[in-house]
């Protein structure tokens, strides 16, 4: 097997995360989480929320991490990971008769794509979302253009710098691409070292 990946801030932020993930997916069977990274996440929230399926999703060189972190944790409820890119496809389907998921969800990732990917993303999600599907999104975003710390203004920057394509988007953007594919926020939560979690439901009608 290989070396477990890890990233410390899974381990800081996980509970908090999950704490929002069990009251919005009580109801959810057939989840995709987008950008797994490691696959840290994955196995913790499974292994609270053993009703889900959950299904690991990323880029083709963070997906052997992530089965090493299936593998270790050998979960019941965690099938093999499968390669995403929000920009290119093809997106997976789920086990439901329409092959659609009842819930998604993504933690740092908007801020790391860049805005036609962040576009991707939602245009993408159209498609696989069921009509009553729930979108939860974890990471640090802007309010009415500004920042709401001074540590996410130098997080920023240092994304900017690292790639000018990155950066901490803004909530109302985000959210009016959202709304364009059915979504209403329903909850917005603060979390902790000033991020926050995004809640959006999908109506049927």
């Amino acid at each position: 097997m290989n070396a477990l990946p890890n990233a410390p801030s899974c381990e800081r932020n996980r509970e908090p995360i999950l704490a929002v993930l069990q009251r919005h997916f009580a109801d959810r069977h057939d989840v995709l989480e987008i950008g797994s990274g490691t696959g840290q996440h994955a196995v913790y929230f499974a292994a609270a929320m053993p009703w889900l399926r959950w299904l690991c999703s990323d880029r083709a060189e963070h997906l052997p991490g992530i089965a090493s972190w299936l593998e270790h944790a050998s979960l019941p409820n965690t099938p093999p990971a499968v390669e995403l890119d929000v920009s290119t496809g093809p997106w997976p389907r789920s086990n439901a008769s329409d092959g659609r998921f009842d819930a998604v969800f993504s933690a740092n990732t908007l801020h790391i794509m860049g805005w036609p990917k962040v576009e991707a993303f939602f245009a993408g999600l159209d498609g696989v979302l069921a009509d009553d599907a729930t979108l939860v999104v974890y990471g640090p975003f802007n309010y009415n253009g500004d920042y709401t710390s001074d540590s996410n203004r130098d997080f920023d920057g240092w994304l900017k710098a690292r790639d000018p394509q990155s950066a901490i988007r803004d909530f109302e953007a985000v959210d009016a691409l959202a709304q364009r594919i059915g979504l209403r926020l329903i909850e917005d939560v603060a979390m902790p070292a000033n991020n926050r979690c995004l809640v959006w439901r999908r109506a049927s009608a």
